[in-house]
């Protein structure tokens, strides 16, 4: 759209002002409003940022009404069935897939780097034997500054490629280690012998006195969810990171920002969410009773999974993990599970009841991604540690791209203000 303008007409004052045109490879056409204050005097005001693109970026690109997922032009749904994580991992970092030589490389890189400095465990220990694994996450993640100062600068390219590695390849660790503090149990070193998702079940599951070895349909599982979470667009956390980076702050604090935005439950506690609300409902004979709740815009009672901020479509993540969540099950020996057998029951009444599907309340990948982690055996306080770990990818690669961005400042929204207008101080005897 070179050269292409839309013009905005003040009604009350019958003044226009003229404004660029931004378009992308792929979407709609953004107005450019950045000089919109200097010249028409106002703000636009956009809760929630529903129609403002924040930034360029050439990582992930969605769809919502065609239900599309793109990480750097590739569908989700041929990365989740033939590339493993740390290949999508250098994708997004890179903008590329790995040839052979860089992807052995890669992940030498990062499997070198998955040991944590041993004074960490000190800090672990500081934390109440019951504390949230997220609340462990997102202090130990923001005291990695402490411990890896040596490439902290954000102005130096080396310094910045660093830490997104270390982030990356600690993340697994970290969380593994939240884990065995909450459950009271030794934490467990990583192997170089064991690849990304099995190294990180090892992790969780094994013990000084028992090793564990993954199933291959639990790492295959882990590996889809990973790639599933790895990105997904300008979403809250990633926002938030950028939002952060933008000031200048170190890495580590970023990430340990976007953790924090990630750990809502309209956002990263969503599949936890859905488990929640699958107790709630309790048995299959009772789904009818809460679907009509749910249709009761006067009842609190909200279904979890369902419908999402962006995709206006079936999200393409569920259709995938759908599949996979049968495979798990099986090979499990848990078809019998309860809780899938509801989830189904709700998934078949949501799509084919006319309340949901002129709302186009489709289930989303959190939907399935709960019942899949409950499978292998992961608590439901954990769920969004497992989200935090696959979307750090997804962070490093936004704060990486922004940092190298010569057009990057600082963020700063504007308001509507509603308060009091100026007024002057009273001594107390007089109010």
């Amino acid at each position: 759209m070179a050269n292409q303008t839309i013009t905005l007409t003040n009604n009350a004052t019958g003044e226009s002002f003229e404004f660029p045109l931004r378009s992308g490879s792929i979407g709609p056409a953004s107005a450019d409003i950045t000089s919109l204050y200097k010249e028409a005097g106002i703000f636009t005001y956009d809760p929630g940022f529903m129609s403002t693109a924040s930034c360029h970026s050439a990582i992930t690109y969605i769809d919502g009404e065609q239900g599309t997922l793109l990480y750097r032009g590739y569908p989700i749904e041929q990365l989740a069935t033939k590339a493993s994580f740390l290949e999508v991992a250098y994708l997004l970092l890179n903008g590329e897939l790995p040839n052979e030589p860089e992807l052995v490389s890669f992940e030498k890189l990062i499997t070198r780097h998955t040991m944590l400095n041993e004074n960490l465990k000190n800090f672990l220990d500081g934390f109440h034997y019951d504390a949230h694994p997220m609340a462990i996450l997102i202090g130990v993640v923001g005291s990695l500054s402490a411990f890896y100062h040596d490439s902290l600068s954000v102005n130096d390219a080396r310094h910045r490629e660093i830490s997104a590695h270390r982030l990356i390849a600690k993340l697994p660790t970290i969380a593994a280690a939240a884990f065995k503090h909450n459950v009271g149990e030794p934490i467990m070193y990583p192997r170089n012998d064991l690849r990304y998702c099995a190294n990180f079940l090892h992790m969780m599951f094994a013990t000084p006195c028992e090793d564990y070895k993954p199933t291959l349909i639990a790492e295959k599982a882990m590996n889809l969810l990973f790639i599933l979470h790895a990105d997904h667009e300008q979403n809250a956390s990633t926002s938030t990171v950028r939002l952060a980076g933008s000031s200048g702050a170190n890495p580590f604090a970023c990430i340990a920002a976007g953790i924090a935005s990630l750990w809502g439950p309209a956002h990263g506690g969503a599949n936890e969410a859905v488990l929640d609300m699958l107790h709630e409902i309790g048995d299959v004979k009772n789904v009818q009773y809460f679907m009509e709740k749910a249709k009761d815009k006067d009842d609190p009672f909200r279904l979890m999974g369902f419908g999402h901020r962006v995709y206006k479509n079936y999200d393409p993540r569920a259709k995938i993990i759908r599949e996979v969540c049968h495979q798990v099950l099986e090979e499990l020996a848990d078809t019998n599970n309860p809780l899938f057998e509801l989830a189904m029951k709700l998934e078949e009444i949501a799509l084919s009841d006319d309340y949901f599907v002129e709302r186009k309340l489709y289930p989303n990948v959190d939907f399935y991604s709960g019942i899949i982690y409950q499978a292998l055996g992961i608590p439901r306080n954990m769920f969004t540690v497992m989200f935090a770990v696959a979307r750090t990818v997804g962070w490093v690669s936004h704060w990486l791209e922004m940092m190298s961005d010569p057009n990057n400042r600082i963020g700063r929204p504007r308001q509507i203000y509603h308060g009091p207008t100026q007024r002057d101080y009273l001594p107390i005897s007089k109010r």
